[in-house]
């Protein structure tokens, strides 16, 4: 990497950023403010994970240079404040980029993946002096991600099954829990128990170190993929949906999933 290069244009756009925002810039850019900034952001993090999807390298590199974007105008809005500058904001990850890799940095050891996370981890619930472990995870993430990271912050704190074989023995429980309160009729356990069934399946993705939200997302794309393929055979044979048997679509479903 040319660093040099890279300080370089980081630096242009931060100029960019400064005039945009300046007397004579943009009427759009010199109203936003970090609260009305913030929907853009997320927009532009959703961007980012569907290029990785999509293995778009060339839109990938665009959405992350649209994120940095939203980090020079979050900072210059706060530089113009006065509250701080981007250089406080790398100072800051520099700092605490070393403070929290003693086994990179210092004289720590950490052998495995996990073992530096966990330092990670515990450094950091000193540092913030939170009462709990889990403390910490946005509640505005979505709820796969969040259960995920909840349950990574408990493993890190040695809250764990100790084999793989544990988890599957709970998920099925879980199963069977849910089951036996559909048998009942019992509509508030019901609810219950799928939200401890899909907590329970995203603690085996955990286990398997699969990001239980990547993956819906994925099962989501190929599930459109087929139901279009279904309405594309229908449509081409004259038909509606509402026309054709289940068995018609299941086969052109089955077809679809040869290709997908």
């Amino acid at each position: 990497m040319n660093k040099q290069l890279a300080a370089e244009k980081f630096v242009k756009l931060l100029d960019i950023v400064e005039k945009l925002r300046g007397p004579d810039g943009c009427p759009w850019d010199k109203e936003q403010t970090h609260t009305s900034l913030l929907p853009y952001f997320i927009e532009e993090a959703y961007e980012v994970m569907e290029s990785v999807d999509e293995g778009d390298f060339e839109t990938f590199q665009e959405e992350l240079g649209d994120i940095m974007l939203h980090v020079a105008l979050q900072t210059q809005i706060a530089s113009e404040d006065s509250k701080f500058t981007i250089a406080d904001s790398l100072d800051t990850v520099n700092e605490k980029l070393v403070r929290r890799h003693p086994h990179v940095f210092g004289d720590k050891k950490a052998d495995a993946a996990f073992e530096a996370k966990q330092n990670w981890e515990a450094t950091k619930h000193e540092e913030k002096n939170r009462k709990s472990r889990l403390d910490g995870v946005p509640l505005a993430l979505p709820a796969l991600i969040r259960a995920q990271r909840l349950q990574q912050k408990a493993a890190y704190a040695g809250f764990d099954w100790d084999k793989v074989d544990d988890v599957w023995a709970k998920l099925h429980e879980e199963i069977n829990e849910l089951k036996s309160a559909h048998e009942k009729g019992d509509l508030e356990n019901i609810k219950e128990e799928i939200g401890d069934v899909l907590f329970s399946v995203v603690n085996l993705s955990r286990f398997f170190e699969i990001p239980a939200e990547d993956m819906l997302r994925a099962t989501n794309k190929k599930f459109i993929f087929r139901f279009q393929k279904i309405e594309e055979e229908l449509a081409a044979k004259g038909k509606k949906l509402e026309e054709s048997t289940l068995e018609e679509m299941d086969e052109i479903w089955e077809r679809a999933k040869g290709v997908s």
